[in-house]
């Protein structure tokens, strides 16, 4: 009897330390399988989503033109004045990226809506009567939308729930739409008199006037915050400096109600600053118990 007691006693002791020691590699090998799944996530991952925001445009003169030719006074002293960043424009853009252990390559077709105005000034005298004088003054604003195609490589720098990157790249644009928005002001001097005047705002439709494509470089940095559901949070900051002319050679007279008041535009660049709020949800290993980068 006390045999078969002491028997049972050791297959009970056997049995127990064989049921432990096979939960614990069933537990070992579920952690190192979530480890590995955690590695393929941070590792590689396609990205795709939405961003939206403002931007600001800035001029760069290549060369100056006028319908105006004078004769007794530089050309310089009725040069266009541009209000470099002074409008503010807008933007939608999706975003495709894949990620690979720190870069990442991003595709982000954009709708760019970009705006920026300038302003010339006229004077007429009599050669008779010095105080015999007419002032005008040409407000006009610019409305182009673009579709951009800009090619991207970032970089994550460090971090965990909070990651800061920088970027650069490559983009070509296409011209949609372009219009232009001319209002006339002015101050009439004859006869000892001082007379202001003022026009209404015209809208003209000048897509001829703008070249088709153009192309150039972008820099920026930007920050993702990321949610333990997968989703990331992005702000974005871009700077995309233009390297080709966005002005039509072949049409700059092209416009006779243009014209008609002196306006012929410039040869000219467009740099441009955006700001872009939008999310970012990964497409692959979107299981509950994987994270994105929240270590």
């Amino acid at each position: 009897m006390k045999k078969t007691t002491l028997l049972a006693c050791c297959l009970l002791i056997a049995f127990t330390v064989f049921s432990q020691e096979k939960k614990r590699k069933a537990s070992t090998y579920n952690k190192k399988k979530q480890e590995k799944g955690d590695v393929k996530f941070l590792e590689k991952q396609w990205w795709l989503g939405v961003k939206a925001g403002a931007n600001w445009s800035k001029v760069n003169v290549m060369d100056r033109y006028s319908v105006i030719s004078p004769t007794n006074y530089e050309l310089t002293s009725i040069s266009k004045k541009y209000d470099n960043f002074g409008l503010a424009g807008s933007q939608a853009s999706l975003e495709v990226s894949f990620y690979f252990k720190g870069f990442l390559l991003s595709f982000q077709p954009t709708y760019q809506h970009t705006r920026f105005s300038y302003t010339t000034h006229y004077e007429w005298t009599s050669s008779e009567e010095e105080n015999d004088r007419v002032e005008l003054d040409y407000y006009q604003e610019q409305k182009i939308d673009y579709a951009v195609f800009p090619l991207i490589i970032k970089y994550d720098i460090a971090g965990n729930k909070v990651r800061p990157y920088v970027q650069a790249g490559i983009y070509s644009a296409m011209r949609l739409n372009a219009t232009k928005a001319l209002s006339t002001s002015g101050v009439d001097y004859a006869a000892g008199g001082e007379n202001e005047f003022k026009t209404e705002t015209i809208d003209v439709g000048v897509d001829d006037l703008f070249a088709k494509y153009h192309w150039g470089l972008l820099g920026g940095v930007g920050v993702n915050y990321n949610f333990k559901n997968h989703v990331r949070l992005n702000l974005d900051v871009m700077y995309k400096l233009g390297m080709s002319n966005i002005t039509s050679t072949e049409n700059r007279y092209g416009s006779d109600r243009l014209a008609g008041v002196g306006d012929a535009m410039d040869d000219m660049k467009l740099d441009n600053l955006s700001v872009s709020l939008g999310c970012l949800f990964p497409l692959r290993f979107l299981q509950s118990s994987l994270q994105t980068l929240d270590r």
